[in-house]
């Protein structure tokens, strides 16, 4: 009798721990859908004041077009339509058919990166090393050490940078390109910007949503790089740091801690922003809504959430081109070679 009784438990409590999303129970009404992701955003989203976007009047306007909704498709185009006001590449929509995503903070800006060129012969070539996420090579005849990072989700261990520093151990500087990186890891940016300060800095700050109005903020709050914690010290290498409009996110929060580094450059283009930490809800029929919650600021306590600038502005020439150089490489290697 015993046993019997505890194999039916475990019989009960295997049913209950197999049980999935097919047991919930989904509202596929446009609007409680529709109000919901308004509501969500109202009192979660983090940037309405910094923007001056008035969020009551988007609703009016939105939720006016709920009346010509006849599919689920035509319900995602017009929550689509609302997000993009916001101009925020961390606001996403995510259902079983489509991702939502907005594209209007890097449209009108100079791409300033080819990767034809960059893996062509004159830089990368078809034979470089890799090491963790980085792509390296030797270039300009051996003087240069050139890194690319293209993705702060892809990591790296300190073995990884001993080898790249035995690798460079001749060159005179160290070129860091993380044009169109989108992001990733912040814990990355933070390791990888460590490595290019002799002391513990900070380099930042930001803070948290304290109620749902749009302006409850808790008090800003600091945000270090800690040399201590490097996996390579590279603090009295010359260094100079390319980007673009298309780094944003972590790639963005790099840059604003090698704009502080000693011995480092950063060259090339406004970057994309994305300074607010994403948080995701789900709505009522399942869809997920990712949005920026947290924001970030540089170290003089200024929104990074529109982009920072670097400190020399250098553009692609279509004369470089033509010719496969790339104009803010070749800057770069100039830079280093008189330094």
């Amino acid at each position: 009798m015993k046993r019997t009784l505890i194999i039916a438990i475990s019989t009960i409590l295997l049913l209950v721990s197999c049980k999935d999303d097919s047991y919930k129970t989904f509202d596929a009404n446009p609007y409680t859908n529709f109000d919901a992701l308004w509501e969500i955003l109202d009192q979660k989203y983090c940037y309405f004041e910094t923007k001056n976007i008035n969020w009551n009047g988007v609703k009016t306007i939105y939720r006016a077009q709920l009346k010509y909704v006849k599919t689920a498709f035509d319900l995602f185009d017009v929550c689509s339509q609302m997000l993009d006001t916001l101009q925020d590449g961390h606001v996403n929509l995510y259902s079983s058919f489509d991702i939502s995503r907005c594209t209007g903070w890097f449209d009108n800006y100079p791409a300033n990166y080819n990767d034809n060129i960059v893996y062509g012969k004159n830089y990368l070539g078809s034979n470089y090393r890799i090491a963790g996420g980085f792509h390296y090579e030797t270039i300009n005849n051996g003087e240069i050490g050139y890194i690319r990072y293209r993705d702060f989700s892809n990591g790296f261990t300190s073995a990884n940078f001993s080898y790249m520093n035995y690798y460079f151990k001749n060159c005179k500087g160290i070129i860091i390109d993380v044009r169109n990186n989108g992001g990733g890891q912040l814990d990355y940016s933070k390791k990888f910007a460590s490595c290019f300060f002799t002391e513990k800095t900070i380099t930042g700050y930001m803070r948290h949503k304290t109620g749902f109005g749009h302006a409850d903020f808790s008090d800003i709050q600091p945000m270090y790089v800690d040399p201590a914690l490097a996996p390579i010290d590279w603090s009295e290498r010359k260094v100079v740091v390319l980007c673009n409009r298309r780094c944003y996110s972590a790639t963005n929060d790099f840059i604003v801690k090698m704009l502080q580094a000693p011995n480092v450059t950063v060259i090339g283009g406004k970057t994309g922003g994305g300074g607010g930490l994403p948080l995701s809800s789900e709505l009522p029929n399942g869809w997920m809504i990712r949005f920026s919650a947290v924001p970030m600021y540089d170290q003089n306590g200024t929104e990074i959430e529109f982009g920072v600038n670097p400190d020399i502005q250098v553009n692609t020439t279509e004369e470089d081109v033509t010719t496969g150089k790339d104009t803010m490489i070749e800057y770069a290697i100039t830079l280093l070679k008189n330094s």
